[in-house]
């Protein structure tokens, strides 16, 4: 429940009245909200303690208007009920408590500080991040408003005029100010519990700083921005720090699927990840951790909205406007004072549109609201002049006594007024060059439904239709859900100027039809709802954290944490050398590429010293060795003709060979290879479209590698092609799977997972009895199915009883059991492996020799 203090509309605060009245300090934050420490003697269970999850919503500013009264010195605070993070707490759980941190929008003196954050958290469980003023500038105007904001609308800071410089100060500044906040969450987290949700680019490297301390920490980030093309955001010298803030989340939200798509192409083409999209579900593989991406507009608070319409304060200033623009029809525009909100455009527009229809002149108003801006800095003292001469220009030339085309009302207006606005106007115009989200249209479209006291202020009748037009920019996040809205290109100021003709012209059943459609989408998605749906899928993406390990790896804003299977564990000499001694049945599998030959190798072929090792273990009777690789059977002939003993596999299976004297072995299964004629053209028409790219065709197979071309492009391409050639090979015995950097289609059974089986169970006949040691090395999707294979193995056959280390390369996500750092220390181990052998082979000659002189000197003794 909510404390009665919340429900205050004022409460007064000075650091004497807080000893006048008597409250107790909270020694700890923690002890309060998370219930983390309690007194046994006040707990009838025993110290027994129960919390439930709390929901620590982190925003660059606290839900609270704060001042200082001027007679008593009191700070005065009270909820700011505009501000979004206090109304989306509607969509949380019933009794969820809900912690609020970030910093409060007043000058508190040190001295102050730390009664007025007891204060703030007994009474609104609010946390405040008191910050020095240089800091605070240096953060906020230096770093977020004047470069990372107009970065973010598609800005770069080519001039002084169009944003600041990168200032390395000012970025020192932000990951203070981040680390910060990180330390004031700590106070009041449970990390076993609480869900923490931040919100927009002021805080974008917080998860950095709390999955460092807290691995398994439930954590979502929310960007009210737009989202740069990688093109822009590729620019920002500090880029992939900020990204892997975001991927530190388990949930990043996005309002429209055009900011995750060139988040998720950033994430591409800057750290190599792909994303997958399971069951409606956008997901990235991050070192073993899958993160979430949310794609949903957020939505307006309607109670709020519905008390004020139905406000005789509200009925009384509609009737006060009615009269003042009677004879009028009102467009209206409500836009903060920035750049990128497009207010000069909209002004040409009506000004071209009074010169192009005389009729108009004298009858339609265009009422501007201009919010205060947030930040100062000559491009606000710009755009302010700007339009100021734009609106007197257009009201000099299409003005008379008693009308003025424009009203240009610049500075604070309530929100009850820009209600009354709403009410009145027949269309509301917002054509922002750039917006993140923009709420406008919506609150507009509630405002136009009426109630009982509007209708009665407006002179509406039962029988008079609710109507409301909305001209929207394209470039904005709220655009995609207004179906019926007239959209525009704000450049494009001919259709800016059509958009507010037709919205006047057009005739009242449309006008109606438009206006359910979108009242009946907003009324139904509102803030309560997003909020709802963003925490019910951070819970879902956070529900597996404790069936993994996490491990820390890197340093400063490059860490992060893999996740990984809890079983899983680095491969090391003291577990596989003393197993490899004591058994006597070998089965050693190899993959080539990524595990003995390192991927970014040109040179594929395998060294002398590789070629003496893997010799050393073939010699070894007791081992059958065998290289499983998805290359072609000739360039593996040709490369290991050297090597006696080895056995290959080539092209998953396809082929097999024991030794060099040996012929090659076909698959037992029937294939038939006529499908080739249906996938080499379709894979041709991606070669020639993606350059960079190119076909490998085997005699079982055929492979597409893309691991020249572009990164972002080469990986869309291969997504596009495994569509393709999964819909054009259908009915085809074929499987078509996609790998790192390929896409490849090969024939249906054949499989390196197929190899293992069939080189147990021969193992099994000719020698009667299966491998009691396994070594199984792989680091690719193709050495899963290897993986795979085994385990199922091992948990239906004997082979559960045997020596078995299935090892994949790289400590990442996999079936195996076993890892090792890279392709030298596989090399490493494989050494490790063949000196037993020679010392078991030496044994065995010295053992010989020993027993040859005995038997000489028995028969000197005895002839």
């Amino acid at each position: 429940m909510l404390p009665e203090s919340w429900k205050d509309q004022l409460s007064l605060v000075s650091a004497d009245d807080y000893r006048i009245m008597g409250r107790n300090r909270i020694p700890n934050a923690v002890t309060k909200l998370s219930g983390l420490e309690t007194n046994e003697g006040d707990d009838p269970n025993g110290g027994a303690c129960v919390t439930k999850p709390k929901r620590i919503v982190v925003s660059n500013q606290l839900p609270l208007r704060a001042h200082r009264d001027i007679s008593s010195n009191k700070w005065c605070f009270e909820f700011d009920n505009d501000s979004l993070y206090l109304q989306l707490k509607d969509g949380f759980p019933p009794e969820t408590e809900v912690v609020y941190v970030g910093s409060l929008n007043a000058d508190v003196l040190p001295s102050e500080q730390e009664d007025v954050s007891q204060f703030l958290l007994e009474n609104f469980q609010c946390v405040p991040t008191f910050l020095p003023s240089d800091l605070f500038n240096k953060y906020y105007h230096g770093f977020c408003k004047h470069y990372l904001w107009p970065i973010f609308h598609y800005l770069l800071p080519m001039t002084q005029a169009q944003g600041s410089l990168f200032d390395r100060s000012n970025w020192r500044a932000y990951t203070t100010v981040n680390k910060i906040f990180a330390d004031k969450i700590f106070e009041v987290l449970n990390p076993d519990e609480d869900y923490v949700w931040i919100h927009d680019y002021h805080l974008m490297i917080l998860p950095t700083f709390l999955r460092n301390r807290f691995h398994r920490i439930k954590l979502g980030i929310f960007l009210h921005s737009p989202f740069p093309s990688s093109e822009i955001y590729r620019t920002l010298p500090v880029r992939d720090e900020i990204l892997k803030g975001f991927l530190n989340c388990d949930l990043i939200g996005f309002h429209t699927f055009d900011y995750a798509r060139h988040f998720l192409s950033c994430c591409s083409r800057m750290l190599g990840l792909d994303y997958e999209s399971k069951r409606g579900y956008i997901g990235l593989e991050y070192f073993g951790r899958t993160v979430s991406i949310k794609i949903l507009p957020v939505g307006i608070h309607m109670g709020q909205i519905e008390s004020i319409k139905a406000s005789e304060e509200t009925a009384e200033k509609v009737k006060g406007l009615r009269e003042r623009f009677k004879g009028n029809i009102v467009m209206l525009g409500v836009d903060d004072l920035d750049m990128f909100k497009g207010i000069s455009l909209k002004f040409w527009a009506m000004g071209q549109l009074l010169e192009q229809n005389l009729a108009l002149r004298g009858k339609v108003v265009l009422v501007q609201i201009t919010n205060p801006a947030r930040s100062s800095g000559k491009d606000v003292q710009d755009v302010e002049k700007q339009i100021h001469l734009i609106a007197d220009e257009i009201n000099d030339k299409f003005g008379r006594p008693g009308y003025k085309p424009i009203v240009f009302m610049n500075g604070p207006v309530s929100t009850l007024e820009k209600v009354a606005y709403y009410a009145i106007s027949e269309c509301v115009v917002v054509n922002a060059v750039r917006d993140g989200m923009n709420l406008v249209p919506y609150k507009y479209t509630v405002t136009r439904q009426g109630s009982p006291v509007l209708d009665e202020a407006l002179g509406f009748g039962p029988d008079d239709v609710r109507k409301s037009v909305i001209i929207v920019s394209e470039f904005i996040g709220c655009s995609p859900s207004l179906s019926g809205a007239i959209r525009v290109n704000p450049w494009n100021i001919d259709a800016v100027t059509d958009a507010m003709s037709s919205a006047i012209t057009m005739s009242n059943k449309e006008k109606n039809l438009r206006h359910q459609k979108h009242h009946k989408y907003i009324s139904s998605h509102d803030v309560a709802y997003w909020s709802r749906s963003y925490d019910q899928d951070l819970q879902r993406a956070c529900k597996d954290h404790y069936n993994k390990r996490f491990w820390g790896v890197g340093f400063g804003l490059g860490f992060r944490v893999v996740a990984l299977d809890p079983n899983f564990r680095k491969l090391g000499a003291e577990t596989i050398v003393p197993a490899y001694r004591r058994t006597s049945s070998r089965l050693i599998l190899l993959d080539y590429d990524g595990t003995m030959m390192d991927q970014d190798t040109l040179d594929k072929r395998p060294s002398d010293d590789l070629i003496s090792l893997l010799n050393r273990l073939c010699d070894d009777p007791n081992n059958l060795v065998f290289i499983v690789s998805g290359r072609g059977k000739d360039p593996l002939s040709k490369w290991f003709g050297s090597c006696a003993n080895l056995g290959i596999s080539a092209e998953h299976g396809y082929f097999t060979r024991w030794n060099c004297n040996s012929p090659w072995e076909t698959s037992e299964l029937p294939v038939d290879l006529s499908w080739k004629k249906i996938a080499k053209p379709v894979m041709n028409h991606y070669m020639e479209a993606t350059d960079g790219s190119f076909i490998e065709e085997k005699e079982s197979a055929m492979v597409w590698h893309h691991h020249e071309a572009d990164p972002s492009f080469g990986s869309w391409q291969a997504k596009e092609l495994l569509d393709h050639l999964e819909g054009v090979l259908t009915n085809e015995p074929v499987v078509v799977k996609r790998g790192q950097h390929i896409v490849e289609v090969n024939p249906q059974g054949v499989s390196k997972g197929k190899v293992v089986e069939h080189l147990i169970a021969t193992m099994r006949n000719s020698k009667g009895k299966r491998p009691d040691f396994l070594l199984c090395i792989g680091d690719d999707r193709s050495d899963e199915d290897m993986f795979d294979s085994i385990v199922k193995h091992q948990d239906v056959s004997p082979i559960a009883f045997a020596e078995v280390f299935a090892c994949t390369v790289g400590q990442k996500p996999s079936k195996a059991k076993y890892y090792l750092d890279d392709t030298p220390m596989v090399i490493t181990m494989l050494k490790w492996l063949a000196s037993a052998s020679d010392r078991t082979k030496d044994s065995e000659q010295q053992n010989m020799f020993t027993f040859q002189q005995g038997q000489c000197r028995n028969e000197i003794i005895d002839p």
